[in-house]
Formats: C-alpha cells, structure tokens, sequence
C-alpha cells in the first residue's frame, strides 16, 4: 500500500453533463447496456454529489466516473474510469461514463497521444478515487461516531463490524461532499486490485454499433450550417484570386470567401503545422449544396516564396525552414539517398568507431526507405463552433483540445475562459488530430458568418492537406572481424522534414563502438506524427538488419538479440541508455516461448522482432505460408510488457489492431508526389490492407508485472514490419528493404 499526497481540486454540485443545445449527451451509462434484467438497474439519482472532478455519487450509490482524455479508439474512456473505480471500491455495474469537457483547473494531459493517456494520468486517478473512498469512510465514521479507521469500504458499501452498521456510498454522499480534501490518502496495493487487470467491454460499444450520436460528424444543433474548404491543389501553391459569382448565386448558399488561418506575428505551437495558410470557404445549409458550389469556383493558384519560422513545442523552440518550390517523389529519394551517404549531425557516439570500421575484416552495409503516409482515419476532419461576441462553443474530434484553445483563442481574439471544448469520440486519429487547424478554421469561419457552423472535410481535403507521415531513409553499417564477432555499428538516418532517429536506444549501450547520426530535409508538404511516430520506420529498419547480422554471424536471431542485451545488462556502454536490456530480453524469452520457436514448423516460415518505444517493450513472431506465389500471415505471436495492464480487452486489441495496420502500411501504402501534387486522394488510388490479407490469428501474452503502466497504443506496430520482413526474406530468399513492400 502506498501514500500519496493528494492534488485534485473542488467542482460545485452537478446535475447533469450535456451538450449546449441539446444535440447530443456525451454520458453513457454501462448499468443500461449490461444487467441481465432492468429490475437490477439502479435508477438514475434525483440528485448528485460530486466528490471532485473526477465523480460524482448520487443518493442512491450510482457513481459518474469522468473520463477526461480524448477517446481516439483506444479505449481509454473504459480504462481510465476503471483506475478510478478501482480505488472507489465501488461495483463496477454501479457506474456511468462521461466524457469529460477540456478542464485545464481539473485535468492535467488532457491529450491523446504519444500512448501517454493512462500512464500520465495513473496517479491523478487513483487519487481521485481514493482521496473519495476516505471522504466518504470519513463521513461514515462521523455519522456513526466511531473511528474512520474502523470503517472498510468494500463494492459500494461502508461498514462498521463492531457495532453492525453499514450503508451504501450514496447514504454518505451529501456529507462526504461537504468534507474537506484529505492531505495525503493511501492507495491499493497491487495485489488488491479488483477491476484493474481484468476485462471491461468498451461502455460505447453498444451506441456504437446501434449508431447512436457518438462523432463529430454526429453533432447537430438548430439553425447549424455547413462550411466546406477549398485548398490549393498541390504543395508549394497558394492562392491568388478566386471568382466565386456563380457559386453565390447557387440554392441554399449563404456566403464564399477567404481565411487565412494565422495572425500575422502569431507564435506557432508545433500542433499548428499546416501547409495552407490561406484558404478558400463556402457556406451553405446543407452538405449537398455545399459540395455542388464548390465545384463552380474559379481559382488561380501562385507560387510561395521560402519562409522560416519558429514553433514552440513544450517549451522547446523549433526552427521550421519552408522551401519555395513543386517537390517530386523521384527527386525526394534522390536527396535522402545523398543525405544519408554524408557525414553529417552525430548524435551519440561510443568508443572509436571510425578505427573499429577500418580495421573490420567484413562491413556488412544496408539501406532502407518509408513513403509518406496519410492518415486515412474513416472519419474525416470536422468540427463545429459557434463563436458570438462574448463567447465560442466548439464540439468536435480533436486530440489535443488544450493546445488548440490557445490557437483558437489567439486567432478569434476571445480569452481562454470564454472557449468551451467539448470533446466528442473520433472515428480514428493515428496523430493526425493532433494538428487541429480544422478546429481553428470552424471558429473563423462561424466568427466571421456570425452563426453556428459545421466545417466538414471531404476524403480528398483530407487526404491531400497533408500532416502526412514523413518520408524516411536509413543506412546501418555493422563491423565485424575474422571470427565474425560484432565489433562495431553504425546508423545514418533522417528524413523529409524529420529525423526518426533515437540514439539512445538499443543496440546503444550493447556495443563498444557505436555511431549515431542524424539529418533531415526541409520541405513545404507538411508532415506530423503517425501512429508510433519514427518508431513505425525505424524499427522495421533496425530490425530487419540485425537478422541480417545474425545470418552472417551463423547466429540463431533470438540467441544473437540476447547476447546483446546480457552485454547491455551486465556491462553496458554509456550511461544514456533509455530502454531496460532485462525487460527487453524478456518479452524476446516470452515470445520464443509461446511460439515454440525452436520447433521444426514445414512450410511455415517464420520472422521474429523487438522494439522498444512508448516506455514499452513488444516482441513479435510472425509465420507466413506461401498460396499461389503470394505470402499469407497465418499467425502473429506477441509479448508484451507495458508495466500494468489495466484492461487486458482493450490492451489485447490495441496491440492486435497495431500490428494489423503496420502491416497494411508497410506491404501496400504509399503518397507520391509530381510537382507538388499528390497523386493518391481517396482509397481508390491510396492501398490500404484488406480483411482478408489481415492475420489470421494474433495471439497476445503481456508479461506480468508491478511496474506502473507505459504506452500501448503504439509499440506493437513498429516491430511487426520487420517480423513481416524477415519471414518474407524466409519465404521466398529476398530481403526487401524498401516500403511499401508490394506496390
């Protein structure tokens, strides 16, 4: 059992939590989708208490658990109020989700991505739930007139042995709330848990399979009207006038014009990335018109000129160089190839080893290159605001809605506390609702209309905006001498505009001679994170070049990658090393065994993988079979250690669908580019893998452990490409080296 200070502040009561206007209610109760019978319900309260931010417990022991992060699909509006509940000791069927508003007084990290949702939040959750269990013990105890430290709290249920008394949470609950915040309060010990490890079913499911409002694209309100955007055809345009006659003489058209997004001056945050300042909008009352108007305009497009700017991410300032120019695809390879061929920025280096490589009496050499990549989530960017005077109202998917307020704040003029964000569920992120211009664009657009607004975008908008995943491009060099022992390596990587390097991660700290250098090259296509960002490169490049070091080396590739985590473990080289070699080597043990590795499989052939990222640890193998000249995945087997699993559901589909969209992106996906254009702009033209190419089985096994949660949304994807990789190299005597590994 630990103690832990408490720092979660006070909220007024609440009766209920909806949308303004009445369009949709974010709040789901489980109690309605799940008892077996409506008698076992428990009735929706006459009156609520709330304890902190977190809950509220009505008089009759129903409890509301906030789920303040953004629900991108990875469970987490599930997951994170079962932490709460955990430390509540409450009957898990006793609960109602809502999904919290942005609350920057309440929450903190409010924010999906970088797989931090549950493992920022892990404390502040339990705190909440504890820091209400003694309030309400406290309460109990004042009731009765007996020692608090008398009364257990079990399921909802205060009780006092000694004298025979006991009550239900809601009993207690208008007192508890009166009480004040206990200092410091203590939590479960692991072994006590409950709720957490177990299997929760997503409180959504049922709304969404019954198609109730649950999106974005859901969201209504009386006397809404839509708004669409026209932007430049091609990277490296802007617009320079634009006839509009015949639009606005069109049905149900209320208004064309142009924004640009950004004050002139204003500081970008890096979540403001966007190649298209200036923009073209029409607004109309309905979807249809809307689409049919834009299609009438006339708009002539010029060059930009270069420009430089500075970005603040956390703190941190960032230079971002934008070139002037039509980019292709052909002349990007050709610059990342050149790049990658220079000495260039050295990032970490070990021992000596430029001498290490001279005196090697073999240079095994590789090199391996990515594609830019959409997004594609199935629900298109969209938000709605209603801006007026004194106060904006926006409702929509975004996956950083305390980043973008300021942005909408700077640009609408209106101060912070004048901008409600609510947050709906999104139909698919993968990072690109990270980069919320579509939410700053609803807001100028209802400001400027002076009305309710939708702004919806096309899958052409989308998919040719850009916020694609960079394009990447890596050379490893690995030294060796005559009994062909490793004795030195070496990676070159950057990218356009990126580098995906980490050079403090494996093998770093493996070998006594170790270089790491990165670049990167400036473009004017707009890029950003995706799923396991420069993780879902570089692991399948890395991984994909030590079986190729194995198989030079005579080496099993388990028994080799574990050679170099006991060296990593036992005597490691430097002090920056940023991953555990025994937990690293342990999902790698696990794997071994739950794939029976070392047993003789005919006509199965097999690719095996580890990465570390997110704070995780994932290990992979992968079996194919060959049908008709093509491979077929029969089975991926994982590991995983992501410290403690919350909800063994939701993390087993986490890392089933990572591993299923790594790869589809890597055999088929793909963003060209002639002059500026991209080429593919829906799915007819952008691969993306079919039920059928998916695995046919991914069986998952998470290492069991006390350590406190880290990410699981993302670390399963990046080591399974070079899974799929090495077994493809098994099937058919080719390594590929190059993604989309079929075009």
């Amino acid at each position: 059992m630990t103690t832990i200070k408490t720092s979660i502040g006070r909220r007024s009561f609440i009766k209920n939590v909806t949308l303004t206007g009445g369009g949709m209610v974010l709040g789901f109760s489980w109690l309605a989708s799940c008892k077996s019978s409506t008698k076992e319900v428990l009735a929706m309260p006459k009156e609520w208490f709330t304890i902190n931010g977190y809950l509220k417990i009505g008089e009759n022991g129903l409890v509301t658990i906030m789920s303040p992060n953004p629900e991108i699909g990875q469970n987490v509006k599930t997951s994170m109020p079962m932490i709460v509940a955990e430390e509540l000791d409450i009957d898990w069927n006793n609960v109602i989700i809502e999904q919290a508003d942005l609350n920057t007084s309440l929450y903190s990290w409010q924010i999906a991505g970088g797989s931090r949702s549950i493992s920022s939040s892990w404390n502040n959750l339990r705190m909440a739930g504890a820091t209400a269990k003694h309030m309400l013990r406290e309460a109990a105890a004042k009731a009765w007139n007996v020692p608090m430290e008398e009364i257990t709290a079990e399921n909802g249920m205060l009780t006092h042995q000694k004298t025979n008394k006991s009550a239900h949470y809601g009993e207690m609950a208008s007192a508890a709330s009166k009480l004040t915040v206990p200092k410091e309060v203590k939590l479960k010990a692991v072994k006590d848990f409950k709720i957490i490890g177990t299997s929760k079913k997503n409180v959504d499911a049922k709304n969404i399979v019954t198609g109730k409002p649950l999106f974005g694209l859901d969201y209504k309100e009386e006397g809404m009207l839509i708004a669409m955007i026209v932007h430049p055809p091609a990277f490296g345009l802007k617009l320079k006038s634009m006839d509009d006659s015949i639009a606005r003489t069109m049905p149900g058209i209320k208004d064309v014009f142009r924004i640009n997004l950004f004050n002139k001056g204003y500081a970008k945050s890096a979540f403001d990335a966007t190649s298209f300042d200036e923009i073209a909008v029409v607004v109309g009352n309905s979807t249809w018109e809307v689409l049919n108007a834009k299609k009438t305009l006339k708009i002539e497009w010029e060059p930009i000129k270069a420009s430089k700017e500075k970005r603040s991410i956390f703190g941190s300032e960032m230079e971002v160089i934008t070139p002037a120019g039509l980019e292709n695809t052909d002349s990007h390879m050709e610059q990342m190839k050149n790049m990658a061929s220079k000495s260039v920025k050295t990032v970490r280096k070990d021992g000596k080893p430029e001498t290490a490589f001279k005196k090697a009496a073999y240079i095994l050499e590789r090199s391996y290159s990515c594609p830019f990549l959409a997004h594609n989530t199935m629900e298109p960017m969209n938000f709605f605001a209603n801006v007026t005077t004194d106060k904006a109202v926006l409702v929509g998917p975004v996956q950083t809605p305390e980043i973008m307020q300021k942005s909408v704040s700077e640009r609408i003029g209106l101060p912070l506390e004048k901008i409600q964000v609510k947050l709906t569920r999104m139909g698919g992120g993968f990072g690109r609702r990270l980069y919320g211009h579509f939410m700053i664009e609803a807001a100028i657009i209802s400001q400027k209309i002076k009305a309710p607004v939708k702004l919806i975008y096309t899958r052409e908008d989308d998919m040719s905006y850009g916020i694609y995943r960079p394009a990447y491009y890596a050379t490893y060099k690995a030294a060796f001498d005559e009994k062909k022992n490793l004795i030195a390596f070496h990676v070159n990587t950057g990218g356009i505009t990126e580098s995906p390097l980490s050079a403090n991660r494996f093998p770093a700290g493996a070998i006594d001679h170790y270089l790491a250098e990165e670049w990167e090259i400036p473009s004017n296509i707009s890029t950003g994170a995706f799923r396991a960002p420069g993780s879902n490169f570089m692991a399948g490049a890395e991984q994909s070049f030590l079986d190729e070091m194995a198989e030079y080396m005579g080496k099993d590739p388990i028994a080799m990658r574990l050679e170099l985590f006991d060296r990593a473990k036992t005597n490691p080289v430097g002090e920056k090393n940023d991953y555990n070699a025994e937990r690293y080597a342990g999902v790698l043990k696990l794997v071994k065994e739950k794939a029976e590795w070392d047993k003789p499989m005919p006509g199965i052939h097999r690719g095996v993988s580890a990465y570390y990222c997110h704070d995780s640890y994932v290990a992979h193998v992968l079996d194919i079979v060959m049908e008709n000249q093509k491979p077929v995945i029969k089975k991926v087997t994982s590991a995983v250690d992501c410290g403690i699993v919350i909800n063994m559901d939701a993390a087993t589909n986490l890392s089933q669908g990572a591993v299923v969209d790594a790869v589809g992106h890597s055999l088929y996906s793909n963003i060209t580019f002639k002059d500026g254009l991209p080429f593919q702009n829906n799915f007819n033209t952008y691969r993306l893998i079919k039920i059928s190419e998916a695995p046919k089985e991914i069986e998952v096994h998470f290492i069991k452990s006390e350590i406190d949660p880290t990410g699981m949304g993302e670390p399963s994807g990046p080591p399974v490409i070079a899974a799929l990789a090495n077994a493809l190299y098994k099937a058919t005597g080719k390594r590929v080296y190059h993604q989309p590994f079929f075009s």
